[in-house]
């Protein structure tokens, strides 16, 4: 039997990072097939189905393990924020993560590395014990990473609370960007939050590298920063290696599904329809539904819009959890009335992939969450950001002050976007000058992630380069 390189995934219970770092480990075993992958994946309760078919449609050389959920019953009957819920869950799940990582060294293919997703940072020092290479997976941005890495100077460097920054905050390699665009975790200098993320940040530099689910085109200064070692650190900064992009590829089964949507948009007319999602995971508050509602109405522009029911968190449980409550109620009175044949509502899940590639869609308003991004890069589709919560804000800055593929509305002193902006951003995107220009850059991007993933692309002689460390580790 031909000896394989072993190597364990730890992956954290949030369905857009197993969807990214999945994709990740499909690449990698189909560049290298005589690379074996484990996945163990902490869970905080039992996945649902669409987690549950993201690994059974894996290929025979990548095997995957859910641990049991920890006892959670503490944290539940308060409601809790869904992201607190997650963390609470990955720490109490770490003994589990360890014991099986042991299991998996100690077996007749010993692991020679370690890729743990960029929220589990605990798992890196577990690789350090059993003397195996260990690697943080991102994925996100070089900008995020960055930031992260960063962070630990920043703290000392700045008194006062980020938000009340008047300047801009300088991020090595990165653009500058507004205190209030950091990530959640600094919205509290004084909040448990920000002290974990600043500890996770530390624990970065015990990797051996960085695996980015970007590529060099789209973030060639920072990367290029970081792998040159132009950034100033406290200490030496792991090898950072920009892998992707990786997105889902176009797999969804018609057969016995509602996809009156995709004949919809077989009616219409090219680049006309504005696609309306906020990913996996989001969603608006019922006033900010509202005006979103008469912004498109008002637009005149066409529109399908994938719909959830408000959340005061802007975040729903994680995808395709059972939830029986219609979206379709928190609509304005006869909106769907008025606006039948300019738009399509769709409650609850359209299938993404197969609505960016079709010829009709010629923006998507989105929350600016990675995959979705990427996704929207991939297929050329300019985008109105739309952040939410995460680094999506740092998302949305990168996309429209520095690549300059997309456009952000404007909140009023509440917070929320107005109808008249919503009509008035979506009409500049779909037919404005500025929104040409938009166009054109992102066609631009489109051809260099296709550049990246072919076979003698940065990517992929990125990846290549990372797959021959791992396998003159092997043990024969």
């Amino acid at each position: 039997m031909e000896a394989t390189t072993h190597i364990a995934i730890v992956t954290v219970p949030v369905y857009s990072h197993q969807r990214s770092i999945l994709e990740f480990c499909k690449r990698l075993v189909h560049l290298h097939q005589d690379i074996h992958i484990t996945c163990i994946n902490p869970t905080s309760g039992p996945p649902c189905k669409n987690v549950k078919a993201l690994f059974e449609s894996l290929p025979s050389n990548i095997e995957h393990m859910f641990l049991p959920p920890p006892n959670l019953e503490d944290m539940l009957h308060n409601k809790p924020h869904p992201g607190l819920l997650i963390q609470v869950a990955i720490l109490r799940s770490l003994p589990s993560i360890y014991n099986a990582l042991e299991t998996l060294h100690h077996s007749r293919s010993k692991l020679v590395a370690i890729v743990a997703d960029g929220l589990i940072t605990e798992a890196l020092p577990m690789a350090k014990k059993l003397n195996v290479l260990s690697y943080a997976y991102f994925p996100s941005t070089a900008m995020l990473l960055s930031l992260c890495l960063y962070a630990p100077m920043l703290d000392k460097k700045i008194t006062c609370e980020y938000r009340d920054l008047t300047e801009l905050i300088e991020i090595p390699g990165c653009i500058p960007i507004h205190g209030t665009d950091l990530p959640d975790q600094f919205k509290d200098r004084s909040s448990v939050e920000y002290k974990v993320f600043l500890e996770a940040n530390e624990r970065f530099y015990s990797a051996d590298g960085f695996l980015i689910n970007t590529f060099l085109d789209l973030e060639p200064v920072t990367i290029r920063a970081w792998q040159e070692k132009k950034m100033t650190s406290p200490t030496s900064v792991p090898y950072v290696y920009p892998v992707g992009p990786f997105v889902q590829g176009g797999s969804y089964d018609n057969q016995g599904k509602d996809i009156g949507y995709m004949r919809w948009l077989d009616k219409q007319e090219p680049n006309s329809v504005l696609y309306v999602s906020f990913g996996s995971g989001g969603t608006l508050t019922n006033e900010q539904t509202n005006e979103l509602a008469w912004g498109l109405e008002l637009s005149g522009k066409k529109f399908l819009w994938v719909l959830r029911p408000p959340h005061k968190f802007n975040i729903i449980d994680e995808f395709g959890a059972e939830n029986d409550e219609d979206p379709l109620k928190f609509l304005p009175n006869g909106f769907l009335e008025r606006t039948q044949g300019q738009g399509l509502v769709v409650p609850y899940w359209a299938a993404q992939i197969e609505i960016l590639c079709h010829k009709a869609i010629g923006g998507f308003l989105c929350h600016c969450g990675w995959n979705s991004t990427l996704e929207s890069i991939v297929h050329g589709i300019p985008i109105v950001a739309w952040p939410l919560f995460a680094e999506q804000k740092m998302n949305a800055a990168m996309l429209t002050n520095g690549l300059k593929v997309a456009l952000r509305p404007k909140l009023n002193e509440k917070g929320i976007v107005e109808r008249e902006e919503v009509a008035d951003i979506v009409k500049n995107l779909m037919e404005g000058e500025e929104g040409k220009g938009i166009r054109k850059r992102m066609e631009k991007l489109k051809d260099d992630a296709a550049d990246a993933m072919k076979e003698d692309g940065s990517s992929t002689r990125t990846l290549t380069q990372l797959a021959l460390i791992w396998k003159k580790l092997r043990v024969e």
